[in-house]
């Protein structure tokens, strides 16, 4: 049985799709995943499942949203490992003078085409920095996230993948909670 985060894209933020997570741990559990612990307001789910493929979990999750709530919301289907990986790879952690507090990681559908990649350096971030490696874009933004170039939204025309982003906090949170038994 492996275990996965579901990161759900776009729901509880300004009074839209509003999804209450002992709803959404309910319907996971309909679903056939175990162990189900819901992180914050923001659509993050810690479970287990037999599936493998972090695509097949993905589509029953957002069917099951539809049927559920009666609207689309995309979600992102990482593996604890996956998890770690973005940890450990964060460019930003051993730069001195940063922020932690002002650190988030953009989890992407998929790494994007080298052509696309090549895009994001026409954006004029300001103070704000972005490393993309692999399906992860690392962001650092001193003013807040709420003020930066590097939307998801943004990232996705650019880059042409599908993105959803956490702050540091939430992400280190998400981990911990794939350590508990």
């Amino acid at each position: 049985m492996g275990i996965y985060i579901a990161l759900l894209r776009g729901v509880n933020v300004s009074g839209q799709k509003k999804v209450q997570m002992k709803e959404l741990a309910e319907l996971f559990a309909s679903l056939g995943f175990e162990k189900i612990i819901t992180y914050i307001q923001s659509g993050n789910v810690v479970f287990n499942s037999k599936l493998k493929s972090g695509t097949a979990i993905a589509g029953m999750a957002e069917k099951g949203i539809k049927e559920k709530f009666g609207f689309n919301v995309p979600v992102h289907i990482i593996e604890k490992k996956e998890l770690k990986g973005a940890i450990s790879r964060n460019p930003f952690l051993n730069v001195k003078g940063v922020d932690q507090s002002k650190l988030h990681v953009t989890f992407l559908s998929e790494a994007p085409q080298k052509e696309n990649l090549n895009k994001i350096t026409s954006i004029d971030g300001g103070k704000d920095k972005i490393v993309i490696a692999g399906s992860y874009a690392f962001l650092y933004c001193p003013n807040g996230y709420g003020r930066t170039k590097y939307t998801n939204t943004v990232l996705e025309r650019v880059l042409k993948v599908k993105a959803t982003t956490r702050n540091w906090k939430t992400v280190n949170a998400l981990f911990g909670l794939t350590e508990t038994d």
